[in-house]
């Protein structure tokens, strides 16, 4: 697939890195660690910030990766002088679970239209650098275009 974002040379540390002070990203330590012609690829630790009770990746900090990924993903395809992005839908389906380490979202665009988008988030978890990636959570997130851009 072509480049799909609006400007052809992104300057993450400006954009996204920025962008993401003081947020729940920044909280859950959620890196943006790749951007390539249709994909935005990202990780968070799986860690005393992003699980639940029982000691299990929180389903919600799962949610926050993906609409991390979907949301920066959308953001990019579109002119940031005119449009803003948001999300309008998500879901997920967490098919393993994580303990340990870290997981790994990868956002792809099922859709881009005019006025909405919509991205596949796929979240593989990994014990360490030199396991296999394993499917822990599949989402999907409908993003809506609107006027206003960057304040």
């Amino acid at each position: 697939m072509a480049q799909i974002w609006y400007k052809t040379e992104i300057d993450r540390q400006s954009i996204i890195d920025k962008a993401h002070e003081n947020t729940l990203v920044e909280t859950l330590d959620i890196k943006i660690t790749e951007i390539g012609d249709d994909f935005i690829k990202g990780t968070m630790p799986v860690d005393s910030r992003t699980k639940q009770p029982a000691g299990l990746l929180h389903g919600g900090a799962s949610m926050a990766l993906a609409e991390t990924l979907a949301s920066t993903g959308a953001y990019l395809c579109v002119d940031p002088e005119k449009y803003r992005v948001v999300g309008q839908e998500i879901n997920a389906n967490h098919v393993r679970s994580a303990t340990s380490g870290h997981v790994t979202g990868i956002a792809k665009p099922i859709f881009l239209g005019k006025r909405t988008q919509v991205w596949e988030i796929k979240i593989y978890k990994s014990e360490d650098e030199f396991s296999d990636k394993t499917l822990c959570c599949i989402s999907r997130m409908t993003a809506q275009r609107i006027d206003g851009g960057q304040q």
